[in-house]
């Protein structure tokens, strides 16, 4: 049986015959997860000596507004920390696709209903 197509280049991709190259193979869940928190960390660990640098700055310089930059820089750490830690990767292109377009135009819309007010 002559072979035509390279590593993972036919139908079979996966198959005995065809195995997948582990270059291809996408990073684990634990490597993305480890990165990330890796990242969190160093972001976070910046906020502690920022704080300590604008108290230090102030007793040097007596300049309050260069202690308020400081720490007006330093705010904005935690939530840019939390959104590179919760980021994936991009999706694949071979990735399927979850939206189904249930919401677009198979749902019926929805109506106000009338409340009746019972005297009682």
């Amino acid at each position: 049986m002559a072979r035509t197509h390279g590593f993972g280049g036919s139908p079979e991709y996966g198959s005995p015959d065809n195995p997948v190259l582990i270059t291809e193979a996408a990073t684990s869940l634990e490597d993305q997860h480890r990165a990330r928190v890796r990242k969190y960390l160093t972001l976070m660990s910046i906020r502690i000596p920022a704080l300590l640098f604008a108290a230090i700055a102030y007793g040097i310089w007596e300049n309050p507004w260069l202690s308020m930059a400081i720490i007006g820089l330093s705010i904005p750490l935690p939530w840019m920390a939390v959104l590179i830690a919760n980021d994936r990767p991009p999706r694949r292109k071979d990735e399927p696709s979850r939206w189904d377009g249930r919401f677009e135009t198979d749902a019926p819309a929805i109506e106000p209903t009338r409340h009746h007010i019972i005297d009682g």
